[in-house]
């Protein structure tokens, strides 16, 4: 696919200008660091996107860049002793952040983590009940994102649910979202990911939607449920 070409679905989406290895390791540096520069800011969407997928005592569920792992937590009391919770990180400094803040919480016999990439999901088919993603799926770039979606639903099991939590294109672009288009394009080792179209890139992988909205941080997020028919 050529630098400038997109896909149906989303149109005038910047496309990822660093590669894995490149992505891998900023995260790599930014671990330690993490929560101050985004948890503030993030956590009210987080909170938000974690209401709407309701985790239920004794299911199984996926977080996909989990970062230092204050979802993981949440779920994993979620679920309760009876469930299981995975998270995939590609960043192994992330990894092991979000383990440690694990064992510190004793919820380590009920959260697995790997280092891995989302493109190929290490777990069985039909396997999952639900998965979350916040601030993440804007990560990957264009061409990647059905492929991460398409592992999705494989591992989902019929009628799971994903929840979404992203940077969002949706509507008129503001200064706001300019700007960061414009520092993303311009320097994008400091600013790794762009506004996408959430709902359109669901719906494109096969998801139905079950619920949608658009809340604003200082640039508007998407926060989507779908449902794997």
């Amino acid at each position: 696919m050529a630098e400038n070409e997109s896909l149906d679905y989303e149109p005038d989406v910047l496309r990822v200008l660093q590669s894995k290895d490149e992505r891998k390791a900023y995260y790599d540096k930014l671990a330690g660091v993490y929560d101050l520069l985004a948890e503030r800011s993030e956590q009210p969407m987080r909170n938000l996107g974690l209401a709407l997928l309701a985790a239920k005592p004794g299911e199984r569920v996926l977080e996909i860049g989990p970062g230092t792992g204050h979802c993981l937590v949440q779920l994993a009391n979620a679920v309760g002793p009876e469930g299981r919770v995975f998270g995939i990180d590609l960043s192994e400094k992330m990894v092991t952040a979000a383990q440690e803040l694990i064992e510190r919480e004793g919820l380590a016999d009920r959260v697995s983590l790997t280092c891995g990439d989302a493109e190929s999901l290490p777990y069985d088919d039909d396997s999952l009940d639900a998965i979350f993603m916040s601030f993440t799926l804007e990560l990957f770039d264009t061409p990647e994102i059905p492929r991460v979606l398409a592992s999705c639903r494989r591992v989902l099991s019929s009628g799971g649910r994903l929840v979404s939590v992203s940077v969002s294109r949706e509507g008129s672009p503001g200064v706001m979202l300019r700007a960061f288009e414009w520092t993303h394009r311009h320097f994008p080792n400091l600013m790794d990911c762009r506004p996408i179209y959430v709902r359109r890139a669901l719906e494109a992988a096969g998801f139905q939607i079950s619920e949608s909205r658009t809340e604003s941080m200082w640039v508007p997020v998407e926060i989507v449920l779908a449902i794997n028919p």
